[in-house]
């Protein structure tokens, strides 16, 4: 290990590939998000347009193209989507992410080692790869870590060129990293880079008017090249599809921020609870640090800046997504590692009020986590108190728990226990936590989610995948779902499923899936035949 050490590049390659690849495969890609942009990477192979983004095989204006190419190109290397290799798809699906991961890593190590010291570097490598969220998420095939190392490398780019303005490297690498940004989720990334820059202004602005015009020439420099880089593609897609489609993408843009979008109006706290559970335990020691007037290093000062412009944004915007406030995770975690580092270095102390919010969260934690496999287990006693009839169904599925998996929940408690119970809470037993976090969300993603994706979807998935192949219609009717168009492995558009129920004939076999809890009129349409009736889900045919 040791040796190992002497070459930080290799070892954090080696660490976060042993920990990121090895259960990517363990569960199929779940509805909304992870399903949407693997349908979309496939459909780009399916029809060949590798330049539009588009879903049921129509235009698809809510989301760039770039995080798709990178899901292609992970199809296409490990050979997904052929009859021989459909369990590797959703690996390859979730590949980028592992790598953005291990990537991620890299950064974070380098950015540490060069403006404090070695150790920082792998104490913040340490501490991203400990939080919960920032592991479970490179562990998935959600557009967001991708986004997120951009506006990152965007804001640390522009926070050279402020240090020295002298030269335009910086700002011109910071254009092309928030020009990907934008190239990965859209204008938000520029949003979020441009309030970052405008915030550390206005709070450092006796400083910055010293040098304002050599500063605001390279910030504008680089935003006109991000902006640029965005253009060039969608002037593309205009030409190919019309206006029509830019102005929905903007208009889907502003309905994200003005309003509570596919069910996810929450309370404007509601991101600063999903951070400090879902960056468990570096959130315990790294947010205090947050609220500190005086960032005595200047990358403290920008990363402090762009974690409060984030958090505070999406604390006010209408809908509200536990991966909006992920941009977090980044800062959270550098000031954690700083710290730790301080620590270390016999210039910060643990308190007693540190040990306290450890304990409550951790506990907490652990009782979730056990509690999770232990309801599964006993899903059929508790669904008669539960009057939704679709989840009722959904915990019928026939789920083989075998009774250990509480072992991880119970595992982490004692280790929080084990923890908060020393007289004294030195870095080795904090260490040895954060190495127990790992290790539990390992666990969870290799043997408690693919479980909890069994009641879930299952069902559905495996009525999707028996009909691959065949010429037949399959829709969903009355709920919104991505799953039927990858893991039917849909070649061409169709109609809805409202549209083909409505027909009087068709021209092919039509099978449409339902929820239990559907509208009568959906449920008793005279043209459908009901086929089954299977954990919380219908299945029809079309007279």
């Amino acid at each position: 290990m040791s040796k190992l050490l002497r070459k930080p590049y290799l070892f954090w390659s080696i660490i976060g590939a042993l920990i990121y690849i090895p259960f990517l495969g363990a569960s199929h890609l779940f509805d909304w998000d992870e399903i949407n942009f693997a349908e979309s990477a496939r459909e780009m192979m399916v029809s060949g347009d590798y330049l539009s983004v588009q879903i049921n095989f129509q235009p698809f204006w809510e989301k760039p193209p770039l995080f798709m190419w990178l899901q292609v190109l992970s199809f296409q290397f490990f050979g997904t989507f052929t009859e021989s290799a459909w369990t590797s798809m959703e690996f390859a699906a979730r590949f980028p992410n592992a790598f953005i991961g291990i990537a991620t890593l890299l950064v974070v190590y380098r950015i540490g080692s060069k403006h404090v010291s070695e150790r920082m570097g792998h104490l913040w490598a340490f501490s991203y790869l400990a939080a919960i969220t920032p592991h479970v998420y490179a562990s998935s095939g959600i557009i967001d870590p991708l986004f997120n190392l951009f506006i990152f490398l965007g804001v640390y780019q522009i926070s050279q060129f402020y240090a020295n303005p002298i030269s335009l490297k910086s700002a011109v690498w910071a254009g092309i990293c928030i020009g990907l940004g934008m190239l990965t989720k859209g204008p938000v990334a520029l949003l979020l880079w441009g309030l970052t820059i405008f915030v550390f202004a206005v709070i450092h602005r006796a400083e910055v008017l010293t040098h304002f015009k050599r500063l605001f020439s390279g910030v504008v420099l680089a935003a006109l090249l991000a902006i640029s880089l965005f253009v060039t593609w969608y002037a593309l897609i205009v030409w190919q599809f019309g206006w029509g489609i830019l102005v929905d993408f903007f208009a889907y843009q502003i309905r994200l921020l003005t309003t509570g979008d596919a069910g996810h109006g929450q309370p404007f706290y509601y991101h600063f609870f999903v951070l400090l559970l879902g960056c468990f335990p570096i959130s315990i020691w790294a947010g205090p640090r947050l609220f500190s007037r005086n960032q005595p290093a200047r990358l403290s000062q920008w990363m402090q800046v762009l974690f409060w412009v984030v958090l505070i944004l999406f604390s006010l915007v209408k809908t509200k997504i536990v991966h909006y406030s992920s941009m977090c995770w980044l800062p959270l975690t550098y000031f954690s590692a700083l710290v730790l580092h301080d620590w270390l270095a016999g210039t910060w102390t643990w308190k007693r009020g540190y040990t306290i919010f450890l304990a409550s969260v951790g506990l907490i934690l652990a009782t979730v986590f056990s509690l999770v496999p232990w309801i599964g287990r006993h899903a059929g006693a508790y669904s008669v108190y539960i009057k939704d009839v679709f989840v009722q169904g959904n915990l019928q599925a026939p789920v083989y728990w075998e009774g250990w998996e509480v072992g991880i929940g119970a595992f982490f408690g004692v280790v929080v226990l084990g923890t908060v119970w020393q007289k004294h809470i030195q870095f080795k037993h904090i260490a040895r936590m954060m190495g127990a976090v790992i290790m539990v969300i390992i666990l969870y993603m290799a043997v408690v989610v693919p479980k909890i994706e069994g009641y879930t979807q299952a069902t559905p998935l495996d009525f999707y995948i028996s009909h691959v192949g065949q010429k037949v219609y399959i829709e969903p009717v009355g709920f919104k779902s991505f799953a039927h168009l990858l893991y039917f492995q849909k070649q061409a558009y169709s109609p809805s499923g409202e549209e083909l129920m409505k027909q009087s004939s068709t021209d092919r076999p039509t099978y449409l899936v339902m929820k239990t809890n559907a509208e009568d009129r959906y449920r008793y349409h005279p043209n459908l035949i009901l086929i089954k009736e299977e954990n919380g889900f219908l299945f029809y045919k079309h007279k």
